[in-house]
């Protein structure tokens, strides 16, 4: 890989392998210092609130001003935010440290925004699919790596509060290297003179409604954020399925989430930079729906570890080829000035799906039943083929060439 693309590889890394430490330690860490279950539900959302609003804001930053200050800053501010959930001793500085690395980790869009201006029309979405490989790692690795650092943590200390944040430390350093690293070496993406140029007589950008008004962009936006809400009620309800229906504990869980991870690697790091070129964005995201609600169904169904390892086959696999096919193609029919605007509120519609699906989650598993959140989670899915079916012909396609 060139060295740009090695930064932004390590960026979206670090930032997963963080998020991915954090999912099995905060409710612990935040029930240590009195929260209540409502408020381990809002530290979770807070974080994701703070992506919706603000990927749009990093992204049209970006536009303005180029991608490096945006993403080599925002790696910095990372660094600082670990290091103030490692301080925190209670629950108020624990929101503080989620609000802080939700609002710079909002600057995910830009790094996708930086793959689509270094990589040329055909290669787009295997450059998206590199960046959700980076994705699938930091979930195979953080959950891991957290759990372990843990335990390494209890040799030196039996405060509670210092075991339970000691991972943040190291995700901190992670953060600080890469800024160095970043700072020296990630070289501008975009023409600074030609945005100049165009800052002056570019139109107010859209909003996140205006977006939706268009005729191909509406949907794939549409797709990717209802992709991601289905995903976040699975997070947030598996262990619990898991638990009631197999009596699995955080271990056998922590296996399962790095199976996911694995899965997720394999597909975007290698089957869909292979098959992109040959079958076409299109395709690839009506393949990856159907295996989505295929393997939310298998979980709603399964009475067995197999069939729930074959569900989230389907699952993980499905997931890996929509995401970088749907970012991909909004990035294709995305002119060049506008990149990172569009796909900053592309993320901030995934982040607006993680505040809603672990709570929508939750309710239908407490409310109505533990298959419940799956059961939905397909349907979603289902409509979003139709929806991909509706407007099939008119998707782009790397692997067709243009006039242009």
């Amino acid at each position: 890989m060139k060295k740009p693309t090695v930064v932004i590889f390590i960026t979206v890394f670090i930032y997963l392998l963080g998020f991915g430490m954090i999912i099995p330690v905060l409710p612990i860490l935040s029930t240590h210092y009195g929260a209540t279950a409502f408020q381990v539900g809002l530290l979770m959302s807070v974080f994701s609130l703070m992506q919706f609003l603000f990927s749009p804001f990093w992204g049209k930053l970006s536009d303005q001003f180029g991608r490096r200050p945006i993403l080599i800053y925002c790696l910095l501010g990372e660094g600082i935010s670990y290091l103030v959930l490692a301080q925190s001793k209670s629950i108020e500085m624990l929101f503080v440290a989620r609000i802080l690395t939700g609002f710079f980790g909002a600057s995910i869009s830009t790094a996708s925004a930086y793959i689509s201006d270094i990589t040329s029309r055909e290669d787009r979405t295997k450059g998206m699919a590199l960046i959700g490989a980076a994705f699938g790692l930091g979930f195979l690795f953080g959950p891991a790596i957290g759990g372990g650092l843990t335990i390494l943590a209890k040799r030196y200390s039996q405060d509670q509060s210092f075991i339970l944040t000691f991972s943040a430390y190291p995700v901190a350093l992670l953060c600080f290297l890469t800024f160095i690293f970043a700072y020296f070496f990630l070289v501008e993406s975009v023409d600074r003179k030609k945005i100049a140029e165009e800052k002056a007589t570019r139109k107010q950008l859209h909003n996140i409604f205006e977006m939706f008004q268009k005729p191909i962009l509406g949907p794939l936006m549409l797709i990717f954020g209802m992709a991601t809400l289905s995903m976040s009620m699975m997070e947030s309800t598996l262990v619990l399925f898991m638990k009631d229906k197999f009596s699995w504990g955080i271990t056998e869980a922590s296996f399962g989430f790095a199976y996911v991870g694995i899965c997720i690697v394999f597909t975007q790091g290698y089957l869909v930079r292979k098959l992109i070129p040959r079958y076409g964005e299109k395709f690839i995201i009506r393949l990856g729906l159907i295996g989505m609600a295929t393997g939310f169904g298998f979980i709603a169904l399964a009475n067995s570890i197999w069939m729930m390892a074959l569900a989230m086959t389907f699952l993980s696999v499905g997931n890996a080829f929509t995401n970088p096919s749907v970012l991909g193609s909004i990035s294709l029919i995305t002119p060049a000035d506008k990149q990172g605007v569009t796909l900053g509120t592309t993320q901030s519609l995934s982040a607006l799906g993680r505040v809603i699906g672990p709570a929508l989650g939750t309710l239908l598993f407490g409310a109505v039943s533990f298959s419940a959140p799956f059961w939905i989670g397909s349907l979603l899915l289902i409509l979003n083929v139709f929806v991909v079916m509706k407007y099939y012909s008119q998707l782009p396609a790397s692997n067709v060439k243009t006039a242009s």
